[in-house]
C-alpha cells in the first residue's frame, strides 16, 4: 500500500512524499525511524492533507488569544523540564484553564497524543491556534530532544508578539474614546440643542447664514429619519471595523500606510522588527534558511513584504545573500540591512537578527507612545473646532439681528 505524508524533519522543515508500507501504522513507524515527525498520513498517492483545512473551517469557535498560547508554551516548558510526561503536563494545564474554548483545544491535542502522534502532529489539528512558526520550532525541539528549551523560546517569541499587539491597542484606546465623545457631542448638538433654536430662527425676518441653514437641514433630517440614520451609522461602523480586521482590509491599509509620510517609516520599522525577530528565532533553532523565509512569509499580511520575502527566497536559492534582496527598494530599514549583511559575513546572522529586533522593538514602543501623545491633542483641537463651528452657527443669526437692530437705531 502507498501512503502520502507530510512530516517535519529534525531541522523543523516540512517534508512531503509517498511511502510504501503494509499498513498505516507501519508507514508511521517507518517515517519515525527516518527521523520524521508525521503531521498527516493518508492512503493513496494524492497529496496528504493535514487537519489545517479542518481547523480553518471551524465555525463558532472562540478565538484564542496570543497571550494564552504564550502562557501555554511557558507552562508546558516548565512542566517538561521537571520530568512531567507530555500528556500529563498538557492535561494539568487543561484542568487549570478557565476558558472552555482553550480547554477544548488542549483536549484535541491530548487526544492526538494518546493516539501516538508527536506534539507537532497533534498541533496540526488546530493550525488556527498554533501557527506554522510555532509548530516548526516545536518540531525542532522534539527532534533535538530539547523540547522544554524550545518551548521556552516559543513562549518568549509569542509573548513578545502579544505585548506589541497590546501596546498598539492600548495606544489607540484613548484616541478612539475621544472620537466617540466627539460623535456623541455632535449628535446632542444637532439632535437636541439645534431644534430648540429652530423656533427662534423662524421668528427672525432675515435669511439664515449658510452654515446655520446647513446645520438646520442636517438637524431636521436626523430628527425626521432617526430610525434609519442611527441603525445605518451603527451598521456602517460595524462593517468598517470588520473590514479593517479582515485580511483584505488589513493588507490594503498596511500597503497604503507605506506611502504616508512618517506613518510609512513607522510601518517599515515594525515590519523590519517582525521579520528579523521571526527569522532570528527560526535560524537560531537550526531551521534551514529557505524554510525560515517561507515560515516568516506565511506570518505576514502585507503583500509588499510577502513579495520581498519571495525575492529573498529566490535570491538565496541562487546562492546570493539574503541582504542583497533586502537592500532593494525601501521596505527594510537601511541600518538593519547593513547589520544583516555583516551578520552573514561573520556567520552570526541569527544573533544579529535577534539584536536588530530587540533594538527596534524598544524604539517602536517609544514611537507608539509618542504617536499616541501627539494624536490626542490633534483630536482635542478637532473636537473644539467642530463644537465651535456649531456654536458660532447657532448664534450667528442672533449676532446679525443685533447688528441690524443697532444699525437701524436713530
Amino acid at each position: 500500500m502507498k501512503f502520502s505524508y507530510q512530516a517535519y524533519d529534525k531541522s523543523g522543515a516540512l517534508k512531503s512524499g509517498t511511502i510504501e508500507a503494509p499498513s498505516k501504522d507501519d508507514a508511521n513507524e517507518q517515517l519515525r525511524k527516518k527521523g520524521l515527525f508525521v503531521s498527516s498520513l493518508a492512503e493513496g498517492q494524492g497529496s496528504a492533507t493535514s487537519s489545517a483545512g479542518k481547523s480553518k473551517k471551524r465555525k463558532g469557535s472562540a478565538k484564542i488569544s496570543t497571550k494564552a498560547v504564550a502562557e501555554f508554551a511557558r507552562e508546558l516548558s516548565v512542566l517538561i523540564s521537571t520530568g512531567t510526561p507530555l500528556i500529563d503536563a498538557i492535561s494539568s494545564i487543561e484542568r487549570q484553564s478557565s476558558s472552555e474554548a482553550w480547554s477544548k483545544v488542549l483536549r484535541e491535542v491530548i487526544s492526538r497524543l494518546e493516539e501516538g502522534d508527536s506534539l507537532t502532529s497533534a498541533m496540526e489539528s488546530r493550525t488556527d491556534v498554533f501557527d506554522a512558526v510555532f509548530r516548526s520550532l516545536v518540531a525542532a525541539g522534539e527532534s533535538s530532544g530539547h523540547l522544554d528549551a524550545m518551548l521556552q523560546r516559543v513562549a518568549v517569541l509569542t509573548r513578545k508578539q502579544a505585548q506589541i499587539k497590546a501596546n498598539l491597542t492600548g495606544a489607540m484606546m484613548y484616541p478612539i474614546l475621544l472620537i466617540g465623545i466627539a460623535v456623541i457631542v455632535m449628535g446632542l448638538l444637532i439632535g437636541v440643542v439645534l431644534p430648540r433654536f429652530a423656533g427662534m430662527f423662524e421668528t427672525l425676518d432675515t435669511e439664515l447664514p449658510a452654515s446655520t441653514a446647513l446645520l438646520m437641514m442636517v438637524s431636521d433630517f436626523v430628527r425626521a429619519y432617526w430610525w434609519g440614520v442611527i441603525p445605518a451609522l451603527i451598521f456602517g461602523l460595524v462593517m468598517l471595523v470588520r473590514w479593517i480586521k479582515s485580511p483584505a482590509g488589513g493588507q490594503t491599509l498596511s500597503v497604503l500606510a507605506l506611502g504616508v509620510p512618517k506613518l510609512g517609516d513607522i510601518q517599515r520599522s515594525f515590519m523590519t522588527a517582525r521579520i528579523t525577530r521571526l527569522m532570528g528565532v527560526l535560524l537560531e533553532a537550526k531551521v534551514p534558511m529557505i524554510d525560515s523565509i517561507e515560515l516568516t512569509r506565511e506570518s505576514l499580511g502585507n503583500p509588499k513584504y510577502i513579495e520581498l520575502l519571495d525575492r529573498a527566497e529566490r535570491a538565496v536559492t541562487k546562492g546570493e545573500p539574503i541582504s542583497s534582496s533586502f537592500n532593494k527598494g525601501d521596505l527594510m530599514i537601511p541600518s538593519a540591512v547593513e547589520a544583516i549583511r555583516n551578520g552573514e559575513q561573520t556567520g552570526r546572522l541569527a544573533e544579529v537578527m535577534l539584536h536588530i529586533s530587540d533594538y527596534l522593538d524598544e524604539d517602536n514602543e517609544t514611537i507608539v507612545k509618542s504617536a499616541s501623545s501627539l494624536i490626542e491633542p490633534v483630536i482635542m483641537v478637532g473636537l473644539g473646532l467642530l463644537v465651535g463651528f456649531v456654536a458660532i452657527s447657532m448664534f450667528l443669526p442672533l449676532f446679525d439681528l443685533t447688528a441690524a437692530a443697532g444699525g437701524g437705531a436713530p
